[in-house]
C-alpha cells in the first residue's frame, strides 16, 4: 500500500521545522515508518546542489534559469533515491519544501515563466505528488523578525535567497497563496503566526484526515 506523502511550505520564520519535527514524533508515536527530508538536499547530490543555491559555493552570480534546474535537479534525485522507495513501502513521508517552493521562489518571486516552471516541476517529481501540502503563511515582516532572532540564537547567518528585499518576499508570499487557490484539495493554509501549540493542532487535524482517507 503507498504510503503517504506530506509537504511543508512556507517562508523561512514561518515554524515549519518546528511543526515538522513535532509532526515526525506524533507518527512515529503511533507506530509508523517516518521519513524526513528537505529540499534542496535530502542526498549527497542533492546536499552538494544545496551549497551552490543558499551558501554561494560555485562563487558567482546564479542565473533564473540556472538556479530553477538546480532546485529541480536536487528534487528529482531526492524523489528518485528516497521519496517514491519510502512511499513504495508505505512509510509516511514528510518533506521540508518541494516543487511549490521552486514556484514561488523561481517563479513569482524571480520572474521565471510559471508554466515552464510546472513543467520542468512534473518531470522532475516523476508522478510523486503530494497527498496534502500545508502552508504555513506569515507577512515577510513578521518572519524577517523571527528570522533575525533565529540567527542570532544560533550565530548564522542569512543565506542567499534569504537575503532577498522585502519586495521579492512578498511576490512569493502572493506566489504561495495563488497555489493554494489553484489547487484547494491538496493544499492547506494555516496561520504560521500562531502560537506553536494551537499550530500544531491544526497541523495534526489536518494530516489525521488524509491518514485515515
Amino acid at each position: 500500500m503507498r504510503g503517504t506523502f506530506i509537504t511543508f511550505e512556507g517562508p523561512e520564520g514561518s515554524g515549519k521545522t518546528t511543526q515538522i519535527t513535532r509532526l515526525c514524533a506524533r507518527l512515529e508515536g503511533q507506530g509508523r515508518r517516518v521519513l524526513r527530508v528537505r529540499e534542496p538536499g535530502g542526498t549527497p547530490t542533492g546536499e552538494a546542489i544545496r551549497g551552490i543555491l543558499q551558501h554561494d559555493a560555485a562563487g558567482e552570480p546564479i542565473c533564473r534559469e540556472t538556479e530553477a534546474l538546480l532546485f529541480a535537479a536536487s528534487r528529482a534525485q531526492l524523489v528518485q533515491r528516497m521519496i517514491l522507495p519510502a512511499l513504495e513501502q508505505g512509510d509516511c513521508v514528510i518533506c521540508d519544501r518541494f516543487a511549490d517552493s521552486t514556484t514561488a521562489y523561481q517563479g513569482f518571486g524571480r520572474g521565471f515563466p510559471i508554466e515552464d516552471m510546472l513543467a520542468i516541476n512534473q518531470f522532475a517529481i516523476a508522478g510523486a505528488t503530494p497527498d496534502l501540502t500545508l502552508l504555513l503563511d506569515i507577512d515577510p515582516g513578521s518572519a524577517a523578525v523571527r528570522l533575525q532572532g533565529r540567527n542570532q540564537d544560533t550565530g548564522s547567518v542569512p543565506d542567499r535567497i534569504e537575503r532577498e528585499d522585502r519586495a521579492f518576499h512578498e511576490r512569493v508570499r502572493r506566489g504561495y497563496l495563488e497555489l493554494a487557490d489553484r489547487e484547494p484539495e491538496r493544499f492547506v493554509v494555516l496561520d504560521g503566526a500562531r502560537d506553536a501549540d494551537a499550530l500544531f493542532a491544526d497541523v495534526w487535524a489536518q494530516v489525521e484526515r488524509v491518514l485515515h482517507e
